[in-house]
């Protein structure tokens, strides 16, 4: 997680200088700070800020992973990386149910969001649950 949070860092670093070059040119050119594109590039320069101050807190709990040491092989990251689903269509309708939702706020439609967020909350029980079979009891 090292090298992670230090990409991170780093276009965090990038952001804060754009935020502030953005305001002072627009503050320049047109006599006043634009405000939208000024807010937009704080917060996601906090949001860099959040990602890899989280990752940097979990680097420090965990031992260095192949990709964190110099002196790393490509063999030592060799083997099992996690489960994958291979054929699973509930990433569609998690998009769709948020498209949804999107489209309701972008027109207005307060029922539409509702239907959206339905979808999104459901589909993503159903990415959850995918491969859930239950607990067997065992006869005694």
């Amino acid at each position: 997680m090292r090298a992670e949070w230090r990409v991170f860092a780093v276009i965090g670093g990038f952001l804060v200088v754009v935020t502030g070059v953005y305001a002072w040119l627009t503050d320049v050119m047109t006599g006043g700070v634009e405000r939208v594109g000024t807010v937009a590039l704080a917060l996601s320069t906090l949001l860099c800020a959040m990602i890899g101050g989280s990752w940097y807190l979990i680097s420090r709990r965990m031992p260095p992973r192949p990709e964190d040491r110099e002196d790393a092989e490509p063999a030592d990251g060799a083997g099992d990386v996690g489960f994958f689903s291979p054929y699973s269509y509930w990433p569609i309708l998690v998009g769709l149910g948020a498209a949804t939702a999107a489209f309701g706020i972008a027109v207005w439609q307060i029922w539409l969001v509702g239907v959206g967020l339905v979808l999104v909350v459901l589909s993503a029980a159903g990415l959850l649950f995918e491969y859930y079979t239950g607990t067997t009891r065992s006869s005694d």
